[in-house]
C-alpha cells in the first residue's frame, strides 16, 4: 500500500507515530517528543490463523487484541503501545484510519488504564461534560448544537477519561474533528460538499473543528445519556444509585473487550471511584423530529442548576 512518510501526531493525549497519514490529527515535532504509540504495517495472516476461530472476528486476551475486518485488514494491538495493521488488497487509507482511530485506539486506551466512553465531550463553563448513547441517538448532533452556542469540543466518538491521584475524573482531548450525518448538516444549514465523507458511511461527514477545540484536559463534571423514546416531548431524569455503574459500563467503548482482556476489575474500580463525583442524567428524545436545540437547553439548564418547567 502506498502511504506518505511517517509522522508523529497528537491524539487522545498520546503522541502517535504512524506509517499511515492522519490528516485529521495535529502534527507533533519528532525532534522534541517521544512516541507513546506506534502504528506500523505488518503481515498478520499467520497470526490470525493461529488465534482466530471460524465464527469470531476478534481474538481478545490480556496480552493483545486481534481483529479481522473483511475487505479492510487485520489489526493487532499490544500493551497499549503498538498497533500493527495488515491491509487487504484494494483497501483505502480512509478505511484504515476509521478503525485505527476508533476500535484500535479504544483498545490502546483500555490497555493503558484509560477509560474510553462512547460519545462526545464538550467544555462548558470550564469543565467537561459527556454526551453518551447508542449509535444514532444523536450524540454528535447534540454536541454540534452546543458548538454553535460557542462551547468547545474535547472529543467525538471515543472519550478518554483518566483519574487523578485524588480520583478526580479528567477528560483528555481526542482530536479536532466531528462526524455528522447529512440530516444534521441540513438542519444546521451546513453544505456537505465542504466536508469529506466518512468511508463506508456515504451520508456521514468529517467536520473539522480546529477553532473550537479544547486542547487541555478538563475535569469531567457530568454525563448525559441520550435515549430515543416513543413519546413526542423531550424529557430528562437523574440517574441514581447502582444504575450509574451500569450506565458507565454500557457506554464504555467496545465494552466486550473488558472480560477477555482481564480488565473487568480495573473497570469496576475506575467507575466506582468516579461515579459519585459526577452528575448523571438521562435525556429522552423522540425519533420523529429534530430536537438538538431542545436537548441543549435541557443540558445547559441542568448544568446551571436551573429548574425546567
Amino acid at each position: 500500500m502506498k502511504t506518505s512518510s511517517s509522522s508523529l501526531y497528537k491524539a487522545f493525549g498520546l503522541n502517535v507515530f504512524s506509517e499511515i497519514s492522519f490528516p485529521e490529527l495535529p502534527v507533533v515535532n519528532m525532534a522534541e517528543n517521544k512516541a507513546d504509540v506506534i502504528i506500523t504495517f505488518k503481515e498478520l495472516n499467520e497470526v490470525w490463523e493461529t488465534y482466530s476461530s471460524p465464527d469470531d472476528a476478534f481474538f481478545i486476551s490480556s496480552k493483545f487484541i486481534l481483529f479481522n475486518l473483511p475487505k479492510v485488514g487485520i489489526f493487532l494491538i499490544e500493551k497499549g503501545k503498538e498497533i500493527f495493521v495488515s491491509p487487504f488488497k484494494g483497501v483505502q487509507e480512509d478505511q484504515l484510519r476509521l478503525y485505527l482511530l476508533g476500535t484500535c485506539m479504544g483498545a490502546v486506551l483500555m490497555q493503558r488504564g484509560i477509560l474510553p466512553l462512547h460519545g462526545s465531550a464538550l467544555e462548558i463553563n470550564g469543565k467537561a461534560y459527556a454526551i453518551v448513547g447508542d449509535s444514532g441517538a444523536g450524540k454528535s448532533t447534540t454536541a454540534s448544537a452546543l458548538l454553535k452556542k460557542g462551547y468547545r469540543l474535547i472529543s467525538d466518538d471515543v472519550i478518554p477519561v483518566t483519574l487523578t491521584e485524588d480520583n478526580i475524573p479528567m477528560v483528555v482531548p481526542a482530536y479536532p474533528q466531528q462526524k455528522l450525518w447529512q440530516e444534521s448538516l441540513n438542519e444546521f444549514g451546513m453544505d456537505s460538499s465542504s466536508y469529506r465523507p466518512v468511508v463506508d458511511r456515504e451520508t456521514k461527514f468529517a467536520v473539522p473543528v480546529h477553532s473550537q477545540f479544547a486542547g487541555e484536559p478538563l475535569p469531567l463534571a457530568g454525563i448525559f445519556e441520550l435515549v430515543i423514546i416513543e413519546k413526542e416531548q423531550v424529557d430528562i431524569r437523574p440517574i441514581e444509585q447502582l444504575e450509574r455503574l451500569h450506565m458507565l459500563y454500557y457506554h464504555t467503548y467496545r465494552n466486550f473487550f473488558l472480560k477477555p482482556a482481564g480488565l473487568i476489575g480495573w473497570h469496576f474500580k475506575t467507575c466506582a471511584a468516579m461515579v459519585n463525583k459526577l452528575e448523571l442524567f438521562q435525556l429522552q428524545r423522540p425519533k420523529t423530529r429534530f430536537t438538538a436545540d431542545e436537548l441543549t437547553a435541557f443540558i445547559l439548564s441542568s448544568i446551571n442548576k436551573e429548574v425546567i418547567v
